[in-house]
């Protein structure tokens, strides 16, 4: 996982609030503190902003693309509508002159 200068300050930051007494421990602590924030962070199953925004573009474009569809189908569909009404129309019409 890469490196966040946010979580790089936030180890700082709770290393350097550790007491005195255990000053010496600091190197090691912090180390334990950034795996295990890193680790956790991985099972959050984060992405970048990046790979966020290039989603958000695909999904607006899929999103565009189906209620073009959508679009196509009703007009698709009231063709067929109009088709059978004249079908239907032209059978009676058959069937009243027979």
């Amino acid at each position: 996982m890469q490196s966040f200068k946010g979580l790089d300050d936030l180890v700082g930051r709770l290393s350097a609030s550790m007491p005195s007494s255990i000053k010496h421990l600091q190197a090691d602590i912090e180390d334990n503190i950034r795996s295990g924030l890193e680790s956790g962070l991985q099972k959050m199953q984060l992405v970048t902003r990046e790979e966020f925004d290039i989603q958000t573009a695909v999904l607006l474009k899929t999103r565009q693309k189906i209620d073009a569809l959508e679009q196509r189908v009703q007009l698709l569909e009231q063709h067929l509508d109009i088709s059978l009404k004249t079908d239907t129309q032209s059978e009676q019409a058959n069937k009243s002159s027979d």
